[in-house]
């Protein structure tokens, strides 16, 4: 993938000194098993592009620093990249923590791409002309609704809505209710709790007596599997749908078979269905020696690296400030054929989202895995999906 990058021959050539990109996200901690592959993600594209010469020669360089899923911590080590002179910054995984560090960014007016917090704020709070904000991941505006109608669709129309309380799931919990509220439904049963809750029996056995006939779950870690765990003990036999949370191995291993069945929004779902896609995940396995623990968060990160990449190829005279590289985000970029998406101007002045609708499908866990809930998404799947 990485032949692409032919530079142009004007711009600073001969200058070897690194181009330095900050990343951030949850390392360690409750949420590193979507951290660790959005971090892998990028190192993987950081090496191909390496190994194709860089950008002008000067090989990409990342300063990586773990926020462990705190906000203050994330705050610190965002001060701490900016402070390091990076020309952009890649990460953050939880809403929280990222809308807790965001105005840094943009005040000093230093890109950030996000590739796994879906939280509808993080791409809304600047206006969008003047938003350094950027982000490769479908939000929860997004995510939301498609997942509402689609059980719909299949007739579960008493919904239990189960969301934690960080900002994660107070953006998420008010996206459904509005998603809900557009098919004229209200939620039968509400639950709200705080992360790291391990009994939640009493409000199943609320749910269930209110007359829900599906959970929607919205939290970001164990919790998931706790609800899943806690309706098995129940003998409630009622699907639990919800976010992309729903493919992390906390809940495919914390609920094992009572996983199963369980329904979720994905931008990308590890089955090699084409070029692009099986060359990713066999590049990936053979790297870190293991299958990809959290697909998405993997490519989506991946795809942000090479548009940051193709971003500073737009930049006529090589001087990588953040000014430059905002407008080159926003127009001034060759089409990236990625493995989420074919990104034909993905962002623009008035557009900081690069998924759409379209890119979306409602994912399966299957025997332990995530797989394609329709086949028809299996088949639609074979081709990459360009935003609409």
């Amino acid at each position: 993938m990485g032949a692409v990058l032919a530079p142009p021959v004007h711009a600073q050539i001969g200058s070897t000194t690194p181009v330095r990109i900050g990343v951030v996200g949850p390392f360690t901690g409750p949420s590193a098993d979507f951290g660790v592959p959005m971090l892998n993600g990028i190192k993987l594209a950081v090496d191909e592009i390496n190994a194709v010469g860089g950008y002008l020669g000067r090989p990409l360089e990342l300063v990586v620093k773990d926020d462990t899923a705190d906000p203050e911590q994330g705050r610190k080590v965002s001060q701490e990249l900016l402070n390091d002179k990076v020309v952009a910054t890649i990460g953050f995984c939880n809403t929280g923590v990222a809308l807790k560090s965001i105005d840094l960014f943009q005040e000093a007016k230093s890109p950030l791409i996000v590739p796994c917090s879906t939280g509808t704020a993080v791409t809304a709070k600047y206006p969008s002309p003047q938003s350094y904000i950027f982000r490769v991941q479908g939000r929860d505006a997004l995510q939301a609704p498609f997942m509402v109608e689609d059980i719909v669709k299949r007739g579960w129309d008493k919904v239990a809505i189960f969301a934690d309380t960080t900002g994660y799931g107070e953006g998420g919990y008010a996206d459904v209710v509005a998603a809900l509220a557009a098919k004229n439904l209200k939620p039968v049963y509400v639950s709200r709790f705080a992360l790291g809750v391990k009994d939640l029996s009493a409000e199943l056995t609320a749910a269930r007596s209110a007359g829900a006939n599906v959970i929607f779950s919205y939290t970001v870690g164990q919790e998931n599997a706790v609800i899943a765990n806690g309706k098995k003990a129940l003998n409630w036999k009622v699907p639990q749908v919800g976010p992309w949370t729903l493919s992390f191995p906390f809940f495919l291993e914390g609920a094992k078979d009572a996983a199963e069945g369980a329904l979720m929004v994905q931008t990308f779902v590890a089955e090699p269905s084409n070029e692009r896609r099986a060359s990713f995940l066999s590049s990936y396995t053979r790297k870190y020696q293991r299958k990809v623990a959290v697909p998405m968060a993997a490519a989506n990160a991946y795809d942000a690296t090479y548009l940051l990449m193709y971003s500073f190829l737009g930049i006529r005279d090589g001087n990588l400030n953040g000014k430059a590289i905002k407008e080159a985000l926003e127009g001034k970029m060759k089409t990236y054929y990625g493995v989420v998406s074919t990104y034909e101007k993905p962002f623009s002045v008035e557009d900081k989202d690069a998924i759409t609708r379209n890119m979306l499908v409602i994912g399966m866990v299957k025997n332990g895995a995530i797989t394609f809930a329709y086949p028809e998404d299996a088949k639609r799947n074979l081709i990459i999906q360009r935003k609409q």
